[in-house]
């Protein structure tokens, strides 16, 4: 007997401007190797929300692709901070990581509330932080990935950080060394690349919580070959976290 779970890809055709749909397919991935079933939902604005929702992602997107989902994400609000607080687990990158926190101020002056799972603002700028990037985690060690964003956020007093980064000019705001923001299991960050490809232990703590929230306890399910091709995965990703943390920004 299979077990499902509900992965909803959120606002895929408005904030998927860098590749961030790549992060859907390695949860559905590793989430048949780990022996359960993924069922993809992209939920766009308008459409009915799925039944369940075990694991939420969401990509980056231009302002104007911000624009297009903000009525729709406010009408999602309430909802989205009940599953939060909750526990579902879920990843934001970029443009969604700034409207899951309380503003976004652009760099003409107008501003995008945000729907307040994250205490963090952000405040538009002229120079864009763009590059290659290794932040350092407690939880998942060092975490490889690339910025590309204008924004600065900044996190409010009590807010954990992703991870922090070594270099001035980078991350969060290019000032306090911080990278994105962890509040209960929502994982907001300006790391593209896509994340979870070179990170699977990200993606993997993704699909334990999802399924320990779900079933109460997480068990491997995969067959022996299953195993073997997430150790072959993890060798691929292995490989390239070492290149892109050699390359300059």
């Amino acid at each position: 007997m299979t077990k499902p779970i509900d992965v909803v890809s959120l606002y895929p055709k408005d904030m998927n401007i860098y590749g961030d749909s790549g992060n859907v397919l390695v949860v559905r991935r590793r989430l048949e190797l780990h022996g359960y079933e993924p069922r993809v939902h992209a939920y766009n604005q308008g459409d009915d929300w799925p039944e369940h929702a075990d694991v939420i992602l969401g990509g980056g997107g231009q302002d104007t692709g911000q624009k297009k989902i903000i009525d729709d994400l406010f009408r999602r609000a309430g909802l989205l901070r009940s599953l939060a607080d909750d526990g579902v687990p879920m990843l934001m990158i970029c443009g969604l990581y700034q409207l899951f926190g309380e503003y976004f101020e652009t760099i003409d002056g107008s501003r995008l509330d945000g729907i307040g799972v994250i205490g963090a603002y952000t405040v538009g700028q002229n120079v864009r932080m763009i590059g290659n990037l290794v932040e350092h985690s407690d939880e998942f060690g060092d975490v490889i990935g690339y910025e590309n964003h204008s924004g600065q956020t900044f996190l409010r007093e009590g807010v954990k950080p992703f991870g922090r980064v070594d270099r001035e000019g980078c991350g969060n705001n290019g000032e306090d060394h911080t990278e994105g923001a962890r509040v209960r299991n929502v994982i907001g960050t300006y790391m593209h690349g896509s994340l979870l490809p070179k990170n699977p232990a990200v993606a993997d703590f993704l699909i334990r919580t999802a399924v320990e929230r779900r079933y109460g306890s997480f068990e491997e399910l995969g067959s022996d070959a299953d195993r073997a091709e997430l150790a072959r995965l993890d060798a691929v990703a292995a490989n390239a976290r070492r290149v892109a943390a050699s390359r300059p920004r």
